[in-house]
């Protein structure tokens, strides 16, 4: 009896630690599922970083990102969205095609751009976080909320300008965790680092000053007052958020596809020869800096589709750099 009463405490024990190692393991594991789940509802929350990149080649073209704070330049714009929505951006954020974000090829990320459709005037700032367009021709992508705004996503196009905002994109920079000195803008509109940081400000609160300018010994002394009877108050209404959209004029437009440009005018004389099959090909001079150019372009050109095929006629021809702009 003795002996099966010892056997049968040890089978009860046994199985006592076969359930409690059970409960242990669906406990180990249910924890490990929510430590799974918190590092997967983490990483979609992640920002993105501050990134400017190396250069790369896509489609036969190179890019070379750069940090670019006086960045203003017309072309074609597109945009894109559902098939890219809640996937990584080029700095690890999340895109978001509802949210006012753009994809530039080569400009730091974050900055901000302001971007205006110069068919309508609309006109609104963005937030650069993602590469792209590589489709020759496009100087930008903007999400499908950004296209909506602009007036261009029945479209697919239109015709912009783009332009980085500095203090803007300094301020993202810095929170995004850019390292070193800041870039300002001087006179002749490009951006330099500065040598030596500015002198720190300290804030001096508001009620600090109002208090510290008062005499104790001539103060007043407070006057007693009577409670007041506490009136219900209607609740605070916020006001509704700004339209992100402003309006610029409009002024009429000129497509080109921009082959080449040059310091010799005979350089510019050759290409402009050699592209004659192409279509209406002439020069145009501009200044840059202490520079003086010559540059060939192909137009004017009537629509997007039609700088899109005399586009693939000019890098046909060589000249693997050649660009649409606005003008």
């Amino acid at each position: 009896m003795c002996s099966r009463a010892i056997r049968r405490a040890a089978v009860v024990v046994t199985a006592a630690g076969l359930l409690g190692a059970c409960s242990e393991a669906q406990l180990a594991l249910h924890m490990t599922k929510q430590v799974e789940q918190a590092t997967g509802d983490s990483a979609k929350a992640t920002h993105g970083v501050y990134k400017v990149g190396n250069p790369y080649r896509v489609d036969g073209v190179l890019y070379t990102p750069r940090e670019d704070f006086a960045y203003d330049e017309t072309g074609v714009a597109s945009w894109y969205g559902p098939g890219f929505h809640a996937r990584r951006t080029a700095n690890g954020d999340v895109f978001d095609q509802n949210a006012l974000t753009a994809a530039h090829p080569t400009l730091q990320m974050p900055s901000k751009i302001q971007v205006t459709n110069l068919e309508n005037g609309r006109s609104i700032a963005l937030i650069v976080n993602d590469r792209g367009p590589y489709k020759r021709g496009r100087i930008l992508d903007v999400s499908r909320r950004a296209a909506q705004l602009l007036g261009f996503d029945a479209n697919g196009t239109a015709r912009v300008r783009v332009r980085v905002l500095p203090e803007e994109s300094l301020q993202l920079a810095a929170l995004a965790g850019r390292q070193g000195p800041a870039p300002v803008l001087v006179a002749d509109g490009t951006a330099r680092v500065a040598s030596q940081p500015g002198p720190a400000v300290r804030a001096v609160p508001r009620e600090a000053v109002a208090v510290a300018s008062l005499d104790p010994l001539s103060a007043p002394a407070p006057v007693p007052v009577p409670p007041q009877p506490v009136l219900a108050k209607a609740p605070l209404v916020p006001p509704p958020a700004p339209e992100p959209v402003a309006l610029e004029p409009v002024h009429a437009t000129s497509l080109y596809v921009q082959a080449g440009a040059f310091t010799q005018r005979a350089n510019a004389e050759r290409l402009r020869a050699r592209l004659s099959a192409v279509g209406q090909t002439q020069i145009s001079e501009f200044q840059q800096g202490n520079q003086h150019f010559y540059r060939v372009r192909v137009g004017p050109l009537r629509s997007v589709e039609e700088a899109d095929r005399a586009l693939g006629r000019v890098v046909g021809s060589g000249q693997s750099d050649a660009r649409v702009v606005v003008d």
